[in-house]
């Protein structure tokens, strides 16, 4: 069953994130991951709009849980770290 992985981000240091956006699809494509929302126009339909949404989608919630928890994604999340706040969850779907 298919997983997803969906970030609701507020960039605070624009330069700082451009470059953890540089690295971070090697990362995501290396356990069978692929974008499906990477911070495009949001409308919000019911209360406020986030800043930024990311949805990634992967084969299955251990993909996305060995993405998350890999050597080599690990640098990266102190990176977005220093440079966003927000919050990540992981989901199972259809």
């Amino acid at each position: 069953m298919a997983a997803y992985v969906i970030g609701e981000i507020e960039v605070t240091d624009p330069a700082t994130y451009q470059e953890y956006g540089k690295q971070v699809l090697a990362t995501i494509q290396k356990f069978g991951g692929k974008f499906v929302v990477r911070g495009g126009k949001a409308d919000a339909l019911e209360g406020s709009a986030p800043k930024r949404i990311v949805v990634l989608e992967f084969p299955s919630m251990e993909q996305a849980q060995s993405w998350y928890r890999s050597a080599e994604y690990a640098p990266l999340i102190k990176l977005r770290q220093k440079a966003s706040r927000g919050r990540l969850i992981a989901v199972e779907g259809t």
